[in-house]
């Protein structure tokens, strides 16, 4: 390399050296910019991490919903839940539909109410939901039955409450009169 190439590289060099350091630093300063606090927020004010709830071992399942949907139940994790079991030639969960189609969307964001459809074809099940309105409460399609011997269900209609732990605090039958008190307890209603 001749004298004069060598010089006019060690010229170039260092405004390259400073042209790159104020794009980084533009680049820093529009980051922070971005990071800053959020609109409305006092500036010092910093919101608290939203911390995810631990998964009890009572909601690590997923299936499938009668719509074809894959449901988690670990999302629920960290508010009470009702899994309701039932069968689309039950006269029972029929009268029961009524209670959880009126109280589910009510409690939606507090104490989800969760179908789970067994002992039954699946064009059947869904036109329980339609005829009972339940399509806006999510519906497991469970003809296989691994949930309800997961949970231990021997019958139709059952109710399986799980408190916000993932504690087991209720098993068996409830009126739609029991349904909607329990419900509302766990809300703090």
């Amino acid at each position: 390399m001749s004298r004069r190439t060598s010089l006019r590289v060690r010229a170039i060099r260092p405004r390259r050296l400073v042209s790159t350091a104020a794009l980084v630093a533009a680049l820093l300063g529009v980051a922070s910019c971005a990071v800053g606090p959020a609109p409305g927020k006092p500036v010092g004010v910093v919101a608290a991490p939203v911390v995810p709830a631990r998964v009890p071992a009572t909601l690590k399942f997923t299936a499938k919903t009668l719509d074809g949907t894959w449901f988690s139940a670990a999302e629920l994790a960290g508010k009470p839940v009702v899994l309701w079991f039932w069968a689309p030639w039950c006269a029972t969960c029929a009268s029961q539909a009524w209670t959880v189609a009126e109280i589910a969307p009510k409690y939606r964001d507090t104490v989800p109410i969760v179908g789970v459809a067994g002992l039954g074809e699946q064009r059947a099940m869904k036109e329980f939901v339609t005829e009972f309105d339940l399509a806006g409460t999510p519906q497991l399609d469970d003809r296989a039955g691994a949930l309800w011997r997961r949970f231990e269900v021997v019958e139709q209609s059952t109710f399986l409450i799980i408190d916000r732990d993932g504690r087991v605090v209720h098993h068996g039958f409830l009126d739609g009169e029991s349904l909607s008190r329990q419900v509302a307890a766990l809300a703090g209603r």
